[in-house]
């Protein structure tokens, strides 16, 4: 699907400039071994992307890499289980997440990026600090690489602040510790972390120049990565929902579904899995949710699967449920955003404003695509006559349902009721607690910058 960036990249390869190699708090030096000829820059005076094309290869470049930690996250919720089935690779990669084990983990546990992070917004930064200098593109072709340079802003800090700080919804945002917010390309930079609130504002002021900039409805097959005009909508519903915005976060999850609220009818022997990168569903097929975890979440969580009542197309559809131990059939999908989300998004808001008939109506039209008749009939009649706390409760169940091992649900967790999981391994049992819903800065972050765990009030 990206393969194309191969040859993109060869325009850019010659062509990068001195400010590219240096250590911006160990994330320019570097992340990706296959990149040494575009980090070894040469000295000041080569010459540097000019063109348009040049300038799409250099974001194309972030496309490419961008990281799939939203999936891993998947590991450390009621999603998955580890046990003897589990290679012994995958165990020593990911056993010490699966267990919270934050505080000494083994030297050879996988841990969540941050040198990709900041490299992604490096280059959004060079690419709008150097907007007036690229050639040969039309206007607005060079309109759309600006909004898509924003929206890689917003969602790379996005992300961080729901990894690495506290969340929202569960501490005093203007006096919490977030994430250092970098809006200049600039190597030599040491900040410091700025509030929560502060990282949630840069974020929805980066959609707001995105959306000014953004051109693109839709891209065509293979080109489906990246930011379009909904997505800024998008990112912005899950922002405001993150955040307990209920009225925003509605407003924005109306103008996905009015503009890109189509649905994989899950009752068709012809529909397409709903995270597929082709689905009609599928607004960004960004991050890619098959990588070398692939055995570890293979074996689905008997939570999850008790989650699905009779008539649930999607338990089938989502899952090898022929053995005992069900296998995972959604892996190998492309999706950061798709409209699915949007009409839960809408659900939820509404129905923490106390509006639960609304609510249910606009879970309807989901549900209609994801349950047979009787199903749906039933659905219906068990959500009628819900309180609020009792339907919040059901689209969280929905979500966990619909959106399972997609990446969200350890950020639903993190953001709602931080439910206590426990987890019994090799006779010794560990407990998820609330302060291990926020995952610490990397070693090699703070080692590389220890100002980052100072924050400006």
């Amino acid at each position: 699907m990206k393969r194309f960036f191969i040859h993109a990249l060869q325009l850019v390869l010659r062509r990068a400039s001195s400010e590219l190699h240096s250590s911006f708090f160990i994330i320019l030096a570097l992340t990706f071994t296959s990149c040494d000829d575009f980090l070894d820059i040469t000295p000041t005076g080569k010459v540097i992307p000019s063109t348009f094309d040049e300038y799409r290869a250099l974001l194309g470049y972030e496309y490419n890499n961008f990281t799939s930690d939203r999936y891993m996250t998947t590991i450390r919720t009621d999603e998955v289980r580890i046990n003897s089935r589990t290679s012994y690779e995958d165990r020593d990669a990911y056993l010490d997440l699966w267990l919270w084990k934050d505080e000494d983990p083994s030297p050879t546990t996988t841990y969540f990026s941050w040198r990709t992070y900041y490299h992604n917004i490096y280059i959004a930064n060079y690419i709008l600090e150097h907007r007036g200098e690229i050639k040969n593109g039309s206007s607005d072709a060079i309109s759309q690489l600006i909004g898509e340079a924003y929206m890689m802003r917003a969602y790379c800090h996005f992300l961080l602040v729901n990894l690495f700080a506290q969340p929202y919804t569960h501490c005093t945002p203007s006096t919490t510790r977030g994430v250092p917010i970098m809006l200049a390309a600039d190597v030599n930079a040491m900040p410091r972390s700025s509030s929560v609130e502060a990282v949630y504002q840069q974020v929805i002021s980066d959609l707001d120049e995105a959306a000014k900039y953004m051109k693109q409805e839709k891209w065509e097959k293979g080109y489906n990565y990246r930011f379009n005009v909904a997505s800024v909508s998008a990112l912005r519903a899950r922002t405001y929902l993150y955040m307990g915005e209920w009225q925003k976060a509605y407003e924005a999850a109306q103008v996905v579904i009015n503009s890109f609220g189509d649905l994989e009818d899950l009752n068709s022997t012809t529909a397409k899995l709903p995270n597929d990168a082709e689905s009609v569903e599928n607004i960004v097929a960004l991050e890619h949710f098959s990588t070398n975890m692939s055995t570890v979440v293979n074996q689905v969580g008997a939570d999850l699967i008790s989650k699905y009542r009779t008539g649930d197309q999607r338990k089938k559809k989502y899952y090898d449920i022929s053995s005992s131990i069900p296998a995972l059939l959604k892996s190998g999908g492309y999706s950061s955003f798709r409209s699915a989300e949007a009409y839960l998004t809408a659900a939820e808001a509404l129905a923490n404003q106390g509006k639960t008939a609304e609510a249910i109506a606009q879970l309807l039209p989901l549900l209609n695509k994801r349950l047979n008749s009787t199903a749906l009939t039933t659905a219906q009649e068990l959500m009628t006559p819900m309180t609020q706390s009792e339907l919040l409760q059901e689209i969280y169940d929905e979500r966990f349902r619909e959106l399972a091992f997609e990446g969200h649900r350890w950020y639903d967790l993190r953001r709602t009721t931080q439910p206590q999981l426990t987890r019994t391994y090799s006779g010794v049992t560990y407990t998820l607690t609330p302060e291990k819903y926020t995952m610490k800065f990397p070693p090699e972050a703070v080692e590389a910058n220890p100002e980052i765990v100072i924050w400006d009030e």
